[in-house]
C-alpha cells in the first residue's frame, strides 16, 4: 500500500489529515485505537509545519506520503519550510504540571511514543519527517 497526500499549510486541511489516516487505517483492517493514535500523530506533526514551517502569509504545500509492507506502517512528513528537527528536541517532562512547563515539546514527546521509529533529515531545501509504526 501506497498512498500519497499534498495539502496546504492552512488550518483546514487537517481534516483531510484525518480522512487520510481513516482512509489507510480501514484499508489496513487497523482497529480504532491505532487509528486515533495515528491521526492524533499526524495531525500533532502537520499542525507544528502548519504554525511554525513558514513565515505567516506564505502559502505552501506540505506533503504526506504512507507506505505500508503489512507489518510496518510509515509516514513521511515533507515540507520546504525553515529546517526543523523536532527529534532533537529535548522531550518534555510528562510529570510537570502544564501550568509549569514550557510550551512546546509535548507533541513530539506524544509522537515519539507512539510511533516505533521517528527520524528526521534535511535534504535538498526539505524537511522529511519519517515516522513509523509496527502494526502485525
Amino acid at each position: 500500500m501506497k498512498k500519497k497526500l499534498t495539502l496546504k499549510n492552512q488550518v483546514g486541511e487537517l481534516e483531510r489529515v484525518n480522512q487520510f489516516v481513516e482512509e489507510i487505517g480501514e484499508e489496513l483492517g487497523l482497529d480504532m485505537e491505532l487509528q486515533m493514535n495515528l491521526n492524533l500523530v499526524m495531525e500533532e506533526m502537520v499542525s507544528n509545519v502548519i504554525f511554525y514551517a513558514y513565515p505567516e502569509g506564505k502559502t505552501a504545500d506540505i506533503e504526506l506520503a504512507a507506505e505500508s509492507n503489512g507489518k510496518e506502517l510509515t509516514f513521511v512528513l515533507t515540507d520546504q519550510g525553515k529546517e526543523f528537527d523536532p527529534t532533537a528536541k529535548e522531550d518534555a517532562d510528562p510529570d510537570v504540571n502544564p501550568i509549569d512547563r514550557e510550551i512546546g515539546g509535548m507533541g513530539i514527546f506524544i509522537v515519539k511514543n507512539i510511533m516505533n521509529h521517528v527520524t528526521y533529515q534535511r535534504l535538498e531545501g526539505k524537511n522529511l519527517l519519517t515516522m513509523t509504526k509496527a502494526i502485525k
